[in-house]
């Protein structure tokens, strides 16, 4: 239940519309559902701005359609990262106007149109680094935030990177997602004034370690700008942009960066 629908139930209880004990009936699913195997947490928009997101990975397929069911019954935006093909499936047959980013593992729904505001700039550094960046797009996109992307721009050719700088500097935050060793992000670092949002991929060969190298070339970033999320967290990385993005447009999405 989101602040506007609390609003309505209130409205309804000094019209008469609605008596207090049925206002209570529906008030008892806040602050959460539980349903035995999960406890859905309907204040998450009221308290965050955005309803709880699924992560879909280690949970059975009709559990996931279960707790999406649950969500759009009480809000109107869903998220649900890192889920396989028989997950999807469901979903997508429950939630016939949902979108599925392929890559990325993940399903949002959207039951309003979603204005897109802002600029963010989302970056990959390599094509094997793709998925993680789309999980970033997926939900930076349903948060409302509008994306442009530019991938295989990592530091081996440069010059792909350098052509697009002035695209980079419009954007009020960037998204950097790459692996091996990492430096995409420092140099971008050094490119721009907006935040840079920083997602190691466990993209490489056996030195980079599952991930470890550009996490760790990440974090020593001699660039200021520069934050770092966990290993392959686009989700994070996504969620972090989407609010910065929101601060920087101004709370009405008019306002443009100066």
């Amino acid at each position: 239940m989101d602040k506007d629908s609390i609003k309505e139930l209130l409205e309804q209880v000094r019209s008469g519309a609605m008596d207090i004990e049925s206002a209570i009936q529906r008030l008892r699913a806040l602050p959460f559902e539980d349903l035995g195997f999960a406890r859905i947490d309907h204040h998450r928009h009221i308290r965050c701005g955005f309803p709880e997101v699924i992560f879909c990975q280690g949970k059975h397929p009709a559990e996931v359609v279960e707790i999406a069911k649950r969500l759009m019954a009480h809000g109107k935006r869903l998220l649900a990262t890192r889920a396989d093909n028989e997950t999807v499936a469901l979903l997508m047959r429950e939630f016939p106007d949902a979108t599925h980013y392929e890559r990325a593992r993940t399903v949002s729904v959207a039951r309003e149109p979603i204005e897109k505001i802002g600029l963010v700039c989302l970056l990959s550094a390599g094509t094997s680094d793709i998925p993680v960046a789309e999980e970033a797009r997926a939900t930076a996109e349903i948060m409302g935030a509008r994306v442009d992307v530019y991938y295989d721009v990592g530091v081996a050719g440069i010059h792909r990177l350098l052509i697009k700088t002035s695209e980079l500097q419009a954007a009020n935050v960037v998204i950097v997602a790459a692996g091996m060793e990492g430096a995409l992000a420092s140099v971008v670092g050094g490119l721009v004034e907006a935040p840079v949002i920083a997602v190691p991929t466990s993209v490489g060969y056996g030195a980079s370690f599952g991930g470890i190298a550009p996490l760790l070339t990440m974090l020593n970033s001699c660039a200021a700008g520069v934050a770092v999320v966990n290993i392959d967290n686009g989700f994070g990385a996504g969620y972090m942009a989407a609010l910065i993005n929101a601060l920087a447009a101004g709370k009405n999405g008019n306002a443009e960066k100066k």
